[in-house]
């Protein structure tokens, strides 16, 4: 038995959330089915956020429900408070990331509260969910966690102060998040041994970007810290509009290569992943594409998958 890495697809929320055009909900739909049929098998499928705001997440409860119908697909939301996890509770999804940026710059301008207070906004969907008939995953992330284009280098002990307050106010997983793409190897092997020295296996997840050209390698120093659970986008899509200057996530297409050509199980079938680009193409024909593997093409020395979902 090969070990298991989780790769968790943020495109449809991260990615389409930065993009110029609006998928049709229909398109967006079957662009996730054909994810999960690749054999992902967690999907962050949009974010309870006003319409206003970013209007590319406007259709996220019709999403929700559609991707639910996914055989043993986990359907997760981003919500930015209380009344976005109702939504998401509502709509039916698994689990809910909630942005906890350890900048206060970039907290203020992503969720016009301070870290601390965001916190607590935290703490009120725990207590609340908690309350409710069916169980719902409440995974918060450290936004900003490696640095950010607003306040600049963030201290260690802000990261792991954030972290262990998110723990103590109840959440299932804690993430540490490089918004901006900021991050190296090195400081991702401190970070992740100070943050779990203090809250141990809550911390589950890295959610990074390629915004200077280290995606992979801070994945890499990630996985030989023991994380085995990431977040990436097909095709590099993605950012976040109160971030100036962050740009795509990590390649899922490239992070799957990497993966199981080390070793590890995904569970993901390559060769239909990167066929899942043409519907999001489709959707967002001026979105530029990323991704050397879909590039190169699949060299005869990987060994295929089979995906997990049928």
């Amino acid at each position: 038995m090969r070990e298991k890495v989780a790769v968790c697809e943020v495109g449809p929320r991260d990615g389409l959330q930065m993009a110029h055009e609006i998928m049709p909900t229909a398109l967006k739909t079957r662009w996730i089915a054909a994810i999960a049929q690749a054999g992902v098998g967690e999907i962050e499928v949009g974010s309870f956020v006003p319409p206003k705001l970013v209007p590319q997440m406007a259709d996220t409860e019709a999403i929700v429900k559609a991707a639910l119908q996914q055989p043993g697909l986990r359907v997760m939301a981003l919500v930015p408070n209380l009344r976005g996890a109702q939504a998401a509770y509502a709509a039916g999804a698994h689990g809910v990331g909630v942005p906890v940026s350890v900048s206060e710059g970039h907290s203020r301008s992503n969720t016009r509260k301070g870290t601390m207070e965001q916190v607590a906004e935290v703490r009120r969907i725990v207590e609340w969910v908690r309350e409710q008939d069916r169980p719902m995953a409440i995974e918060p992330g450290c936004a900003t966690a490696f640095g950010c284009a607003i306040d600049g280098v963030i201290p260690l002990e802000k990261v792991i102060e954030t972290a262990v307050a998110l723990a103590e106010a109840g959440v299932d997983a804690v993430a540490l998040a490089d918004t901006v793409g900021y991050g190296n190897p090195a400081q991702v092997r401190k970070m992740v041994r100070a943050v779990r020295a203090e809250i141990g296996d809550k911390l589950t997840k890295l959610h990074l970007h390629d915004t200077m050209g280290l995606g992979l390698a801070n994945a890499l120093a990630g996985l030989e810290e023991g994380i085995r659970s990431f977040d990436s986008a097909l095709a590099g899509l993605g950012g976040c509009p109160f971030a100036p200057g962050a740009s795509g996530n990590i390649v899922t297409e490239d992070l799957v290569f990497m993966l199981e050509s080390m070793g590890f199980d995904t569970g993901i079938d390559l060769q239909r992943l990167i066929a899942a680009r043409e519907l999001l193409h489709e959707g967002v024909p001026a979105e530029p594409m990323y991704g050397q593997v879909p590039k190169a093409g699949i060299p005869k020395t990987y060994r295929a998958r089979a995906p997990v979902h049928a």
